[in-house]
């Protein structure tokens, strides 16, 4: 993948915080994986304020996106090979406490 801009994307928040993209995964995902920033998603670098939340719904994957300029956008995009690359690879799927 290219650009995340090629992905079958809805936007669901749009100028979020960090923290509001992952309370949002949070409360709308039972399949939660949390991830340090430069992590690989769709082959970008994911940047942002750790623990950065990934969500999976089935085959959607519902992550924040920081575009330089433009800001943070929670993005929901349907990518069956994305989600089980997620899955595959032994991630935490809880949040730790401080």
């Amino acid at each position: 993948m290219a650009c995340v801009e090629d992905l079958n994307k809805e936007i669901v928040l749009s100028g979020a915080s960090f923290k509001e993209a992952r309370e949002y995964v949070e409360a709308h995902c039972k399949e939660i994986y949390y991830v340090e920033p430069g992590f690989r998603l769709f082959e970008k670098h994911i940047i942002g304020i750790p623990p950065i939340a990934i969500g999976l719904d089935g085959d959607m994957v519902l992550f924040p996106f920081t575009k330089p300029c433009y800001g943070t956008f929670l993005i929901r995009a349907e990518h069956a090979e994305e989600a089980s690359r997620l899955r595959s690879l032994g991630l935490k799927t809880t949040k730790e406490k401080k």
